[in-house]
């Protein structure tokens, strides 16, 4: 079938933030607000189990092309931009952990052994690959910045689908707040440079997984440490120094591969 038979851009656009806006509003009020470990985990069952044919029917459906256009090849060939996306923010959120605490600013104690920490950690990076990580980038670092990166230069296509992240959040109940807002638009836009750049989403799912296990290890989720100024802990360690130092290692690692002003191929098409 023809492009032309298609939805115009910004309908397909509209109609894929809808539905994920949509999704999780409905989960939310399926699996009510109050926490419990297995709720969380059938939570991240049912995100991925849903949002994933979301996507795959939107890709066939509303843009009439091939999957590859998405960003989401095999593991196999993707491993290791996942584990490079992973070690972008891990490493220098050490760094950033490390220097709060030899400076004073943050103090942390744990409540419970170094095995029940280990076995919450492993979990959480399962529970946040299939609630958070997988999903939230399928949809707005595959389906919609690519959409986007079709018709825009890929900066623009970065800076919409940041937007578009910013207002989900909103929308969702999780970004009400300045200071949540500024993250979700900022951490939206680092994984949107970690799309244009690598040409695939594996690289920002390993960034997402680790910031977001981290924080939920260090938070009420986990519940296995006590943290003494966790708003310092969470600004630098957590987000200005690995953001910033992620943001420097992709300049470098791909410096021959960055064209802020480029336009995205679209497999199957000689136009998006």
């Amino acid at each position: 079938m023809s492009a032309g038979s298609r939805l115009a851009l910004p309908w397909r656009i509209l109609v894929v933030a809808t539905a994920a806006v949509l999704v999780w509003l409905f989960l939310g009020a399926l699996l009510g607000r109050a926490y419990d470990r297995p709720t969380h985990a059938i939570g991240a069952v049912l995100t991925t189990a849903v949002v994933v044919p979301l996507v795959v029917v939107a890709r066939r459906g509303l843009d009439r092309r091939p999957w590859a256009g998405l960003g989401l090849p095999s593991l196999r060939a993707g491993w290791r931009r996942l584990l490079f996306g992973l070690a972008c923010w891990l490493v220098p959120a050490a760094a950033g952990f490390a220097l709060c605490l030899g400076l004073g600013w943050v103090e942390i104690s744990v409540r419970t052994s170094v095995g029940d920490v280990l076995r919450v950690a492993a979990l959480l990076v399962v529970l946040v690959f299939l609630k958070e990580a997988l999903p939230e980038e399928l949809v707005f670092r595959g389906y919609l910045q690519h959409n986007l990166a079709t018709r825009l230069p890929a900066w623009q296509a970065g800076v919409g689908q940041a937007v578009l992240f910013t207002v989900f959040g909103f929308l969702v109940g999780a970004a009400r707040s300045v200071d949540r807002l500024a993250l979700f638009f900022v951490f939206a836009l680092l994984l949107g440079a970690f799309r244009a750049a690598t040409g695939d989403i594996w690289a920002g799912i390993g960034l997402h997984v680790a910031f977001q296990t981290v924080a939920q290890l260090f938070g009420d989720v986990g519940a296995v440490f006590d943290v003494g100024g966790a708003d310092v802990l969470g600004v630098v360690a957590m987000g200005a120094v690995p953001f910033s130092v992620s943001w420097l290692v992709l300049r470098h690692h791909y410096r021959d591969r960055l064209n802020w002003r480029a336009l995205a191929p679209e497999p199957g098409a000689s136009r998006g």
